[in-house]
């Protein structure tokens, strides 16, 4: 870990290599960082919270309200943020008619999990407005994930860590409590190869189509072109998978089924921020037919299927789908 290189002064030398950067995007996410840390103070104090309190009201649900909250408050306030979007919200928020950006939130992924003391993440994306959309209009939020600016998410678990890109490459961040920020802990992040890991949740196998069943078969080594197989890790948070296979190497996994066909997955609120971190580091996200940031949005809280991390992996995904199942309608054969 650098204590020289804080998330602040790297941001900054980021800004500097771009010609006609204004500091605009610098001071966003100066206040993601900082809502991180509020959240981080939070979420190590829900138990201690939940017993103090004895609210009435699940502290998991008490938790996501309050991270939503705080993400929503420290970027409305500010004339950089024109539209804000959140998972928990039906539709946009408009907040500041001069504001240049359009930021879209996850607040709390893997909330549900809060009593286990399982990691959870905040996902956040951000793009510029559109110069012919209305104040406020659904259209900014509703852009391809090619025209992300930036996209990261922070992570409470062990240590709170801040993942972000601005399409110049992933770096990580570590935050040192006692000095109260975020510290450069891993440059240039790249996935590794060979993968070590996947992260499936074969209870689902039941429901799956017949190119996923195969797939999840080939990653547990069950297929002869790939004995051996990975190791399987899944804590049922999207961020904290997603996070071991970008620093360790692997693949996570959420097909569609009969139960969810068009996959669980928010294309907006997560699955094009994790893939633009992904496609960034070397890597590759894909619906199981194409990329992810190709798909086009139609609504707000559109889901998708989901493959992302190594890019071979994802192609193999993409390989058994092609295989073993018919094309989709709109899909491209």
């Amino acid at each position: 870990m650098s204590l020289t290189m804080t998330l602040g002064r790297h941001i900054l030398t980021a800004q500097r290599s771009v010609p006609d950067a204004t500091g605009t995007l610098t001071g966003l996410l100066y206040d993601l960082a900082l809502a991180g840390k509020v959240v981080a103070r939070e979420a190590t104090r829900a138990n201690i919270l939940e017993s103090a309190q004895a609210s009435q009201e699940p502290k998991a649900s008490r938790l996501y309200r309050f991270a939503d909250a705080t993400f929503i408050h420290l970027n409305q306030r500010t004339n950089r943020v024109g539209v804000i979007a959140s998972e928990s919200h039906a539709e946009p928020i408009s907040t500041n008619i001069e504001g240049k950006y359009v930021l879209l939130l996850d607040p709390l992924d893997g909330v549900s999990q809060t009593d286990y003391t399982v990691s959870l993440g905040t996902v956040f994306a951000v793009y510029r407005r559109l110069a012919d959309g209305p104040e406020g209009g659904l259209a900014d939020c509703l852009q391809s994930g090619r025209n992300l600016v930036a996209a990261g998410y922070l992570l409470y678990g062990s240590s709170t860590v801040m993942v972000y890109s601005s399409g110049h490459g992933v770096n990580a961040f570590s935050l040192d409590p006692g000095l109260g920020e975020f510290l450069l802990s891993h440059e240039d992040v790249r996935i590794p190869s060979p993968p070590r890991y996947y992260s499936l949740n074969h209870a689902h196998d039941d429901f799956w189509t017949p190119g996923s069943r195969r797939f999840a078969r080939y990653l547990q080594g069950k297929d002869s072109t790939f004995p051996g197989g990975l190791s399987m890790r899944y804590t049922g948070s999207l961020v904290a998978d997603f996070h071991r296979s970008l620093l360790g190497g692997g693949i996570f996994c959420y097909p569609a089924d009969t139960i969810y066909p068009q996959g669980k997955m928010r294309l907006v609120f997560e699955a094009n921020a994790l893939a633009f971190l992904a496609e960034q580091a070397g890597g590759a996200a894909s619906d199981g037919v194409q990329p992810t940031l190709d798909l086009q949005p139609t609504s707000l809280h559109q889901r998708t299927p989901f493959y992302i991390g190594n890019r071979e992996l994802v192609q193999m995904a993409e390989n058994f789908i092609r295989l073993h199942e018919p094309v989709r309608p709109g899909d491209n054969p």
